[in-house]
């Protein structure tokens, strides 16, 4: 691989990654604050004062290092993917300028609002002011997993020559906004920031309840996490099925990769674990779950649905678009989404058993521990998720137009990350890379340090603040 392609994924996969520590956790916490505050208000009850205090203090902290890493990346479209800038800028334009002028300013404003209006402003709009930050923060998501939906299924749009090469132009605003993967990747994403902050908020909490530090606060706290994760959970489960069958319709090379298929079949079976020698084009190991035609059921809703292999995909690849490798690393692709998905799971399981422990929660020492040492899981998720999002869509960086069964409809819209890549010199990348490198992990270090102290001292520090 080209040393400039090869340093600027490498750079994308850091930068994005780096992002990922700060945005669920930001998504999901907002709307834990909002929560505890509503609950505040319809009780009256001063322990949820001070926790909607406690809790919307971290989430500021998290808010505020990881407004810095979101606006790295436009810049980096400009530095390191001009091709690919040129390309998309009449499609990403609208909904990058969307979430930076509406989303981003709507969250700003009232989370402002939110923090340091306490006995300011009438409490319905502190209220309000909570709910809309919440809003805010997760319209913002919605309209980046737009523009990165249209890279994925690039509907609404048409491609025109120009001197500078081909360039996508917006045809149907609406198929954008409404586009199907777009859509249910926003509900994945927003979910998984749920499910981060419930269990941010079930560690932290657990944290305190085994030292026997504010018992009542932290056990109400757990509660909260505990139902809200628990729904989130299962609510994942449900809008991964549903974002694994858009997968399957309009990328089915990745939806092969992800599950290791090689062979078209009828009636596929789903595959526990496998590990595949990718050079002879097969799996050396298999553990089928013993369920017959499971994957063709989640992927077509048919038990005896037929998915189409690797390799036969790879064949009606070369036949559109010429020679080359067309799929995406398999066990790379298999690893990070089996992984997520058995996450996925565990999480719903660490909620129930939680709230079945919940009346002795404090004494339960073996499942404070757990839910402690968990905190890494759901941020190893996410990245899990995101890996399997961007790596198996390889070697596209705007995945050609299919329609609903993968039949490739706009062969000219696909461009490949190699050809999307910017004219820089090697030492122009490398710099870049460090540059990034270093100031996002101080911005990481500097998150976990804060986070950590806060979270550790626990509530009766709250009058210092506000």
């Amino acid at each position: 691989m080209d040393f400039v392609l090869l340093v600027s994924r490498l750079q994308f996969a850091m930068t994005a990654f780096f992002h990922f520590i700060f945005v669920p956790l930001t998504l999901g916490l907002s709307t834990l604050s909002a929560i505890m505050l509503t609950l505040y208000y319809v009780t009256g009850k001063e322990i949820y004062k001070n926790m909607t205090k406690f809790w919307a203090k971290l989430f500021a902290i998290n808010f505020a290092l990881g407004v810095a890493t979101g606006l790295v990346h436009e810049f980096e479209f400009g530095m390191n993917w001009s091709v690919y800038s040129r390309f998309v800028g009449d499609i990403f334009g609208a909904p990058l300028a969307i979430e930076g002028l509406l989303a981003f300013f709507m969250e700003s404003t009232f989370i402002g609002v939110f923090l340091f209006g306490w006995d300011k402003v009438p409490k319905g709009v502190h209220l309000l002011a909570a709910w809309l930050s919440s809003i805010g923060s997760n319209l913002s998501a919605l309209w980046i997993l737009i523009a990165n939906g249209w890279m994925q299924h690039p509907v609404g749009a048409k491609v025109t020559e120009t001197l500078a090469g081909k360039r996508a132009e917006l045809t149907d605003w609406w198929a954008v906004v409404f586009n199907p993967v777009a859509d249910v990747k926003f509900w994945h994403t927003a979910t998984a920031g749920m499910i981060l902050s419930a269990v941010f908020v079930l560690a932290v909490s657990a944290y305190h309840l085994l030292r026997k530090q504010n018992v009542e606060f932290f056990k109400k706290s757990a509660y909260i996490a505990l139902v809200f994760g628990l729904i989130a959970s299962a609510g994942e489960v449900i809008i991964g099925d549903i974002h694994a069958y858009e997968v399957a319709k309009t990328q089915p090379t990745k939806l092969a990769a992800g599950e290791a298929l090689w062979d078209t079949k009828k009636g596929a079976n789903l595959l526990i674990f496998a590990w595949a020698d990718e050079e002879a084009k097969k799996n050396i190991i298999e553990i089928p779950l013993p369920v017959p035609g499971l994957l063709s059921f989640l992927a077509t809703h048919d038990f005896n649905g037929e998915l189409k292999g690797a390799k036969d995909l790879q064949k009606q690849f070369e036949n559109t678009f010429g020679a080359g490798n067309y799929i995406p690393p398999v066990n790379f692709s298999f690893l990070s989404f089996h992984l997520m998905v058995y996450l996925g799971f565990f999480f719903v399981a660490l909620f129930l058993i939680g709230l079945i422990k919940y009346k002795n929660l404090e004494n339960s020492k073996g499942y404070l521990k757990l839910a402690l040492y968990s905190l890494p899981l759901p941020y190893i998720a996410c990245w899990l998720g995101w890996a399997y999002a961007e790596v198996g869509r390889q070697p596209w960086i705007v995945y050609p137009l299919t329609d609903d069964h993968g039949k490739i409809l706009m062969s000219e819209i696909g461009l490949k990350t190699a050809e999307a890549v910017s004219p820089l010199t090697n030492v122009e990348v490398v710099i870049t890379y460090v540059v990034f490198a270093i100031t996002f992990t101080a911005l990481a270090i500097a998150d976990f340090y804060l986070l950590a102290k806060f979270a550790t001292k626990g509530p009766e520090k709250e009058a210092e603040l506000y």
